[in-house]
């Protein structure tokens, strides 16, 4: 169990692992995560289920690679077996025919926001996507979106591919253009999902993001992953991970994912030591 069955680049920084976990497969819906921890003295990290297939007994993880932990995962071949995938963990996101929504996935966002589409799509939803990145090279998925979308609307901040400027921009646009949206689900860095909601707050649209908050243990013991939602602390692994957006103290957030910048910035440092690579 938790072997790597497959291994693909889909942009410099994020790579896609299908790895053979039955139990969790038999059991993970849409909007649910995994902890996994890739050797014995290593962290445990919250990975998104970005799909699953209970016959084959499979998961999809899609990992961007930013700290040390998914610097290692990222060295990790095909072949190789991951010391503990536990999960499915947190609150499946809710599934029925809302009318018209919209789907946002930003940078690694668009993985966790492909399977919750697939189910809005298949519960008979209008569905219109939004996926965005920083450049043409960051984007991925954009075959999968389009297949289970009626609409799909690409952005890059610098223009290289589709239209020029944020998800945001598209989101306004659209509103604009369609009328009545009966949902927005947003899932990307935090500072993009504040902003949509700020876009949707206005007009009174239900807007569900999807946290990725510091985790530990992903059970609700440590309290790492506490968020303030509606002025009350709610555990990201537990009560979410998905909140009404527009509950969420997005500042209180960005804050609290910075606590660990130094020691964060040693644990790299040491394992570029280890590997002996300056650029890793």
């Amino acid at each position: 169990m938790n072997e790597i069955l497959r291994k693909e680049t889909l942009s410099p920084s994020v790579k896609l692992y299908e790895i053979d976990a039955p139990l969790i497969a038999q059991k993970a819906l849409p909007g649910q995560f995994v902890v996994v921890r890739i050797v014995e003295e290593g962290e445990r990290i919250p990975l998104t289920i970005a799909d699953s297939d209970s016959e084959k007994g499979t998961l999809i993880l899609i990992v961007q690679e930013v700290g040390k932990t998914t610097k290692h995962m990222g060295l990790l071949e095909e072949g190789t077996k991951i010391i503990d995938v536990v999960g499915p963990l947190g609150v499946p996101s809710e599934i029925e025919n809302f009318g018209t929504v919209v789907m946002v996935g930003g940078g690694i966002g668009i993985a966790p926001i492909y399977p919750i589409t697939k189910a809005m799509k298949k519960a008979g939803n209008k569905v219109i996507s939004i996926i965005g990145a920083r450049s043409k090279e960051l984007l991925f998925y954009e075959d999968k979106m389009k297949a289970v979308s009626d609409e799909l609307c690409i952005t890059t901040d610098d223009g290289s591919y589709g239209t020029k400027g944020f998800v945001t921009d598209e989101l306004k646009r659209i509103i604009q253009e369609h009328g009545t949206i009966d949902r927005v689900v947003a899932i990307g860095p935090e500072i993009m999902m504040k902003m949509v909601c700020e876009v949707t707050k206005p007009h009174k649209i239900p807007t569900i993001v999807s946290l990725n908050s510091i985790m530990v243990d992903g059970t609700g013991m440590c309290g790492a992953c506490r968020v303030e939602v509606g002025g009350e602390t709610k555990f990201t692994c537990v009560d979410g991970p998905e909140f009404d957006g527009h509950k969420v103290n997005f500042d209180l957030l960005m804050k609290r994912q910075k606590m660990y910048t130094n020691q964060e910035e040693e644990a790299m440092e040491h394992f570029r030591k280890k590997c002996g690579q300056k650029q890793i």
